[in-house]
């Protein structure tokens, strides 16, 4: 009953995802393996979002390495269990929590003894940025416990490029690319765990870049953005993007050009979704959307909010219409707007 259960969740975020996004690109499946321990290494750039697209696209079920703070009742404890959310603890927790680790880590080599996956995001924060950013030491310490505990594991280090056209945007397309497995066994040497340690940062950030939109943070940044952009590279595509920002010399920072505004892409479809679903939009706009904390969760909240509350929406459309007219009406008007708004999504929104 539980994997049924988890199943039909799974089913159901996945059609959300899929439905929400524009595009879902996903290359690299194959690189996976199927019969050893792996640990899914992904850069973070959406919150929750990139959590999902990991989750109901890799062939496993893998455990989620989780920030502590969102374990924040005992019933959200229960949920996260159950969808194997596991809970990391940071200094700004408190330094009193870090402790807890410990046991977290403990557990995360028993789960990878077991020859299932992890998902652990290396960089330890969320950043909209189009870059890589420098790997912490939280994932090969889990390396690290594992060779202690189990010296003969066959640990695969699997690096996932997640690569947003725009993060924050309605509606968005996303590129998940899966990189070749690394033997972390290979790799390590518990004589010189300092020098192994460094040197499966340094692999798995560098397989990063490749499979990441990866722009330098420096003075140029914004404007290489712009450039990109207002030249349309495929930010899906990102062997093309760092490609083509190689070969930008420091002119880029003389373009005046700047990306289009969310008002200048205004356009008529956006004005029908808007009508067609202004109940719903207008929920979002004056009511959560003010209330995001940050904009790597815009995603997050716009997906949650769409996933729950437009199958309320059109319930209760349905049965003011049934009341007005009958049920057979009620049924063609739903479903006639249903796949007018995914038909909006997929091919007329930008």
């Amino acid at each position: 009953m539980s994997r049924f259960i988890y199943s039909i969740v799974k089913l159901v975020v996945k059609t959300g995802l899929y439905t929400y996004h524009k595009k879902i690109v996903i290359t690299g499946l194959h690189n996976i393996p199927t019969d050893k321990p792996v640990l899914f290494l992904p850069n973070h750039q959406s919150a929750l979002i990139d959590v999902l697209l990991i989750a109901t696209d890799c062939q496993r079920k893998p455990f989620f390495l989780t920030r502590a703070d969102v374990f924040s009742s005992s019933w959200l404890n229960r949920i996260f269990s159950y969808f194997r959310m596991l809970p990391i603890y940071r200094i700004r927790d408190g330094r009193e929590t870090l402790v807890n680790n410990n046991l977290i880590f403990d557990t995360c080599s028993e789960i990878l003894d077991r020859g299932e996956a992890l998902v652990i995001f290396p960089e330890a924060n969320h950043n909209l940025q189009r870059r890589v950013r420098p790997l912490s030491k939280g994932f090969t310490r889990i390396i690290l416990r594992s060779f202690e505990l189990y010296p003969e594991l066959d640990i695969q280090l699997v690096p996932v490029g997640l690569n947003y056209k725009n993060a924050a945007h309605f509606p968005d397309e996303v590129a998940v690319h899966y990189g070749k497995s690394i033997s972390a066994k290979s790799l390590f040497d518990l004589d010189d765990v300092n020098k192994s340690s460094q040197s499966i940062k340094d692999i798995v950030s560098s397989s990063l870049k490749k499979l990441t939109s990866h722009i330098p943070n420096d003075e140029h940044y914004e404007a290489t953005v712009s450039r990109l952009m207002n030249e349309n590279v495929s930010f899906l595509d990102p062997v093309l993007v760092n490609e083509t920002v190689q070969s930008y010399s420091k002119s880029v920072t003389n373009s005046t050009s700047e990306a289009p505004s969310e008002r200048e892409k205004f356009n008529l479809s956006k004005l029908l979704f808007c009508i067609l679903n202004f109940p719903a939009v207008l929920l979002w706009r004056f009511w959560l959307k003010p209330k995001v904390p940050e904009a790597e969760f815009m995603g997050t909240f716009r997906f949650a909010f769409s996933l729950i509350l437009f199958p309320i929406y059109l319930l209760t459309l349905f049965i003011f219409i049934s009341f007005l007219h009958n049920m057979e009406i009620a049924l063609l008007s739903i479903g006639s707007l249903t796949v007018f708004n995914i038909l909006l999504v997929k091919f007329v929104l930008r």
